[in-house]
């Protein structure tokens, strides 16, 4: 994904303005627009979307969303725009009529050739400063996935478990087999949603 850099500077409401509904992020006060994402990119991030919804609403767990909306941490911080984002109920307050004012509970970044720099680095110490519980990284392109987790400094460390079963503990009952994401077709999602005891 290309990016395009606005010419101008901005204050963060006016880009809420003015960028309502595009897949940008507010970064040292100028909008940063992205291409359109790649087909397995949106089929990556089409499917994890409808398995978190609905393992979210069965639960009565919280709210999921997909780019685009906007992430802001802190007043201080960029806006962000990740591929997808898990608001857990205790925190729907942080939740505004464009964007979310505070961190996500669990945040999942799916990596572009353009984007990975900017996911592994940037986003990486802004989402562990800001206090977003769960970073998930998934890299198409080389068929990995990587989970941090903030420990009790607020420091992301590695999640080191089952190859075959990465397990959320911000969504109780989400887990995946990285090995899905890169099948072709993807999964049945109705056959994920029977391993995780929904249907």
């Amino acid at each position: 994904m290309a990016i395009q850099v606005s010419p101008e500077a901005m204050s963060y409401e006016d880009f809420l303005k003015a960028y309502d509904g595009v897949h940008a992020e507010w970064v040292g006060g100028k909008a940063l627009v992205m291409s359109p994402a790649s087909e397995r990119h949106q089929k990556i991030s089409v499917f994890l979307t409808t398995l978190l919804n609905l393992l979210a609403v069965r639960r009565g767990l919280g709210a999921v969303y997909s780019a685009p909306l906007q992430m802001r941490l802190s007043p201080d911080t960029p806006g962000r725009e990740p591929d997808l984002l898990f608001v857990a109920n205790e925190h729907r307050d942080r939740l505004r009529a464009a964007h979310l004012e505070g961190p996500a509970d669990l945040v999942i970044e799916i990596i572009s050739p353009e984007s990975r720099v900017r996911d592994r680095g940037e986003k990486f110490y802004e989402y562990e400063q800001g206090g977003v519980r769960e970073y998930w990284l998934i890299d198409p392109l080389r068929e990995e996935v990587e989970l941090y987790r903030l420990d009790e400094r607020g420091v992301y460390k590695p999640v080191l478990a089952d190859p075959q079963r990465l397990e959320s503990e911000v969504m109780p009952g989400m887990w995946i087999d990285p090995a899905w994401l890169w099948s072709d077709p993807l999964p049945d999602p109705w056959h994920i949603l029977g391993e995780w005891g929904l249907v």
